[in-house]
């Protein structure tokens, strides 16, 4: 009896003591997100940029968690054109693989690094990049960038008539969420 008794006291004050906290946390939805990719071949450098994309998370204290960034394949456009953007889907296998996706279980806020899953063309790797969040108001601005090997993710390398591009693409986003 004096067990449950205590064991009772004990989840009160814990659940006291918890339930600001969760009732405090912040869900962030993506207000805008831009993503830039840029990568050379023998005859020029090129770039892709895309919008629409979808992040989530939590703000935890000083942290986000359970952070989700969604990127529709399609949604990347080519300064190069339509050839580009279809060599460039055709790579990131879009018919079977339409999203590229990061998620992590917690970044810190400020400059870190954020640790977790990528997703490119169905191939899942842990990665781990800088990246900059900085609360201004009740919006987080949140800035990274990181080289990715396309050969890591068993992507082909785009090319046209034998000339491919580079092996090594740089990504960066940029993501207004609140």
């Amino acid at each position: 009896m004096k067990t449950t008794k205590h064991l009772m006291t004990l989840g009160l004050i814990l659940g006291s003591m918890l339930l600001p906290q969760v009732a405090n946390a912040q869900r962030l939805a993506s207000k805008s997100t831009t993503i830039t990719i840029f990568g050379t071949s023998p005859m020029h450098d090129w770039e892709m940029t895309g919008s629409g994309s979808s992040f989530s998370g939590i703000v935890s204290g000083n942290a986000l968690t359970n952070v989700t960034f969604s990127v529709p394949v399609r949604n990347l456009k080519a300064e190069k054109g339509k050839t580009m953007e279809k060599k460039a889907y055709d790579a990131l296998k879009a018919e079977k693989a339409p999203n590229i996706l990061f998620t992590a279980t917690s970044i810190n806020l400020g400059k870190s690094n954020a640790t977790g899953k990528l997703t490119i063309a169905g191939a899942t790797k842990t990665v781990s990049f800088p990246i900059s969040i900085v609360k201004k108001g009740n919006t987080y601005v949140i800035d990274g960038s990181e080289t990715i090997k396309l050969s890591e993710f068993g992507m082909e390398r785009p090319g046209f008539m034998g000339i491919k591009t580079g092996d090594i693409v740089t990504v960066k986003v940029n993501i207004v969420a609140d």
